[in-house]
């Protein structure tokens, strides 16, 4: 085998593995963001959750709408009794969102009065390098 095959075989593997570890440090910062996001909606801060929203997030939704949602429904459910992570995955298109990067991270969680949910939180990367969130739902 030639030397320059070698070399070429090598840089292949050194720029996938970057690309690789670049995913894993983007997915680990927006868990990060989505764990504090779901801190504050737990202890029913609302409005202080969606300040920690993306401009996309705010867009479609005002505080207080938000606020007023999340005061109807997520008593609902209860005290949180456990969550962990059951998938996350960096991507770079979403339907019905602009091209960006996101990391949609679902969690299994169970409630006080539902006992198997899952949340999903989709933190995207803004312009000014901070990943926030750019939704939320539970089923």
């Amino acid at each position: 085998m030639k030397i320059s095959t070698l070399i070429t075989a090598f840089l292949i593997i050194v720029v996938l593995a970057q690309t690789s570890f670049s995913d894993q440090t983007k997915e680990s910062a927006a868990i990060s963001v989505a764990e504090n996001f779901l801190q504050l909606v737990d202890s029913g801060r609302y409005s202080e959750s969606w300040d920690a929203t993306s401009k996309l997030f705010k867009s479609q939704i005002s505080k207080q709408e938000w606020a007023e949602q999340l005061d109807t429904v997520r008593p609902l459910f209860g005290n949180i009794i456990n969550r962990k992570i059951e998938d996350q995955k960096y991507t770079k298109s979403l339907p019905g969102a602009p091209d960006g990067e996101y990391v949609v991270i679902q969690f299994s969680t169970e409630f006080e009065n539902k006992k198997k949910a899952i949340e999903t939180v989709t933190p995207m990367l803004e312009s000014d390098g901070e990943w926030r969130v750019s939704g939320y739902y539970i089923r």
